[in-house]
């Protein structure tokens, strides 16, 4: 069976249906791969890679897989069963190994993926060894198929050891040790698992599954329990829908707040007390300005690092507490190298990823979540009116418009406004950004073309509803006036 690995290895990761796109087959010559293009190039001493699985059934079976690819190479595998992908980071920083984790986030049961590390949890993308996985994965399977008798024949260094060893504990007590939450007030939390792997690593960091302490929470959990084909809602909670149960659990409960998390647990999302969303926004200022005061307390000077469609409040509000901040592109590889080029204490993301120095540069939704509940649970007032004081703008969210022609719809609207607002900030950093934030009134748009689909993304943030809102609508018509110029003449 002829496979075509440029379809499922992207920019970030490796990701397709199982079995007809990422099959064991597969998954073991990208096991290969990675030893052969990332492993073994990078060891000093026996080569090992650390492998985790989410809760989707196909996880054991490809991870076997994986396993045998590397062992075939003489790489040692070290399994740790099921596991959150921030769970994976942390075994790979603790035990200095690369790692591999087998999911597919927050999409549909029939799929499934595998992140892949190096040693420290530092990220392999495109441009940092994805590429030759890929590369060298194809040429395995090409080789395959071309030779059939002897597919799965590979040249070996000597067989790898596959030993197994349960992180979940010491993963546990690592956050714990980051932030100290014995001293809250106590809170009612609810928490969504949405049938991920929050529900596994929630009892065992915030409960006493891990054998911890018992911390000032009541935890009232929503679909706990581990099921990959995500019988509830899916498992996204960037999807407004989704968030649905969570927002009438923590009113009909009276919270203090609710938390959810997507599939694999390395993003966490926050509602108030009143079932209202917190802007990612607003947790990457609330969290970046504790870790900026624990950095000046330190003698440092703190780096925070933001995306360019994160609130301008990130930038406003930690520029005057005192820290350096730095812009960059959408998207996980971007953030943690210039995480760790620049000795960055804290790194936030609109899609609710955040990247703390202290966990290897590395993204974690639990790590962001205990924050929360340390800044809430250190003072009387709810959290509306914590998270009132850094969400001082009025956001649009993510908008996405079909277009047959991403370059000529930004254009378009690109001349639109120049024409309009000649003194207008724009830069093309990620997509194109136009910003009239130091005139009045004070507005900024982003349009950036998806990767992988025919799909223009927008960002608007103003200083009131109104403004944003204008601009917004006018925005879409320029973005949209093709396409419904193309739909009334069919």
């Amino acid at each position: 069976m002829a496979f075509d690995l440029s379809q499922i290895i992207k920019a970030y990761d490796v990701r397709g249906t199982v079995p007809d796109q990422l099959s064991p087959q597969v998954a073991r010559a990208i096991g290969q791969a990675f030893a052969r293009a990332v492993v073994l190039p990078d060891a000093d001493a026996a080569p090992g890679v650390v492998v985790g699985h989410d809760m989707r059934d196909s996880g054991p079976e490809l991870v076997e897989a994986f396993a045998a690819g590397l062992t075939a190479e003489g790489v040692d595998v070290t399994r740790i069963g099921l596991c959150s992908t921030d769970g994976l980071y942390h075994a790979s920083g603790v035990l200095g190994l690369p790692g591999a984790m087998f999911t597919a986030s927050h999409n549909p049961a029939a799929y499934n993926g595998i992140k892949l590390c190096r040693a420290g949890a530092r990220p392999v993308g495109q441009a940092t060894g994805l590429a030759d996985v890929r590369e060298v994965a194809q040429a395995i399977l090409d080789d395959a198929d071309a030779r059939p008798a002897e597919a799965g024949q590979v040249p070996s260094a000597g067989a790898g050891t596959v030993t197994d060893r349960d992180t979940l504990a010491d993963y546990a007590a690592f956050l714990r040790g980051l932030v100290d939450l014995s001293g809250l007030r106590p809170l009612k939390v609810v928490v969504d698992a949405g049938n991920g792997m929050g529900g596994h690593t929630v009892p065992a960091v915030l409960g006493e599954a891990a054998g911890l302490p018992a911390l000032p929470l009541e935890i009232v959990p929503l679909y706990f329990e581990l099921d990959g084909t995500f019988p509830n809602h899916e498992a996204n909670p960037l999807e407004p829908a989704n968030l649905v149960d969570l927002q009438t659990a923590v009113v009909a409960n009276e919270a203090d707040l609710g938390l959810a998390f997507d599939g694999d647990a390395d993003r966490c999302f926050v509602v108030d007390e009143r079932g209202v969303p917190v802007s990612p926004s607003a947790v990457t200022a609330l969290v970046g300005l504790r870790e900026v005061e624990k950095e000046k307390a330190a003698g440092r000077t703190p780096t925070v690092i933001y995306n360019l469609i994160t609130s301008r409040a990130v930038p406003d509000l930690l520029s005057a507490a005192g820290a350096e901040t730095l812009r960059t592109r959408v998207g996980h590889s971007f953030i943690k190298a210039e995480m760790a080029g620049r000795d960055a204490v804290f790194g936030g993301e609109h899609s609710a990823h955040y990247y703390f120095r202290d966990f290897f540069f590395a993204d974690t939704g639990m790590l962001a979540a205990m924050h929360v509940l340390a800044a809430l649970g250190g003072q009387p007032h709810p959290l509306s009116a914590l998270a009132e004081m850094y969400e001082p703008y009025v956001a649009s969210g993510e908008i996405n418009s079909t277009v047959p022609d991403a370059a000529e719809a930004t254009q378009r609207v690109l001349d639109a406004y120049l024409a309009a607002y000649p003194g207008v900030v724009v830069d093309r950093l990620d997509g194109v950004t136009v910003s009239h934030w130091d005139d009045q009134p004070q507005w900024w748009f982003n349009l950036r073309a998806s990767n992988t689909e025919p799909l223009l993304r927008l960002n608007v943030e103003a200083t009131d509803e109104d403004i944003m809102v204008k601009v917004r609508d006018d925005v879409l018509s320029l973005v949209r006036a093709e396409a419904d110029d193309a739909g009334g003449a069919a």
